[in-house]
């Protein structure tokens, strides 16, 4: 290895070409894509990536990384290497009227914000492969009334279409993490299939999902009070991870009226 993985920035390397392989496979990048890949770390899918579309960004923390890419790809015009955090990057900016498709390894300690930070940039992007602790990708495909279902899946539902494409083995990655990896897609709506303000419907779920075994009346009592909640023809005596996507919208209506 020519760089050794910083635990601090949750670094587990790919080094599975056969996975490398089949994720390029899922991506199926065509030349004009405007891709963007975050956390390349050692870029066991950059060059493939640069290779396929000719355009590529790609956004690195770890400053060492940086250097690396940067003596790596020195001299060729297609691809930029951004020095920055992911989770304060401006990805709309990137996007210049044609639609990012993103990609990445995510260090599994920042998947979630970095997911919410992405969901409220969405319009700007045309699809999402990233590789994700399989845990994460279970919530993040989950439905109604399973123990999967929580706030992410909740928003991402709200922002995107989500699909898991393949596992990952611990042993295709160095050092080898201690957990399952999954590869998930998402895809960004070009209209919500809910109409109801995004900071709304955010506040309601996260107030519902904070105590997950109370039930409504209780999770939601500081936000709606039980006529509220049966007025948007919801049990208060429910627990959050019985609702839909769109009985979530419609106490974030009430909320709003209230």
């Amino acid at each position: 290895m020519s760089h050794a993985p910083r635990k601090r920035f949750g670094q587990n390397f790919l080094r599975d070409e056969g996975v490398v392989a089949a994720i390029v496979t899922a991506i199926a990048p065509r030349a004009g894509d405007h891709l963007v890949e975050i956390g390349p770390g050692l870029g066991a899918l950059t060059s493939s990536l640069l290779q396929a579309s000719g355009r590529l960004d790609v956004v690195e923390l770890d400053r060492d990384l940086v250097a690396l890419l940067q003596r790596r790809y020195a001299g060729h015009s297609g691809i930029r290497i951004h020095g920055a955090d992911a989770l304060r990057f401006d990805f709309t900016a990137l996007a210049g009227g044609v639609p990012l498709r993103i990609v990445g390894n995510l260090p599994y300690n920042i998947s979630t914000p970095l997911l919410f930070h992405l969901f409220g940039q969405s319009s700007a992007i045309a699809d999402m492969h990233f590789m994700l602790q399989r845990e994460v990708v279970e919530r993040l495909c989950a439905e109604p009334g399973g123990k999967e279902w929580g706030r992410l899946g909740v928003m991402a539902a709200y922002h995107c279409r989500a699909e898991w494409v393949m596992d990952v083995a611990p042993e295709s990655f160095f050092p080898v993490p201690k957990v399952l990896s999954s590869i998930v897609r998402l895809v960004p709506h070009r209209e919500p299939p809910v109409q109801v303000r995004p900071a709304r419907l955010q506040t309601i779920v996260a107030a519902a999902f904070s105590q997950r075994r109370k039930t409504l009346r209780n999770s939601l009592g500081s936000l709606l009070g039980p006529d509220r909640i049966a007025a948007a023809g919801i049990d208060p005596g429910a627990r959050a991870e019985t609702l839909s996507l769109q009985q979530f919208a419609r106490l974030a209506e009430i909320l709003a009226d209230s």
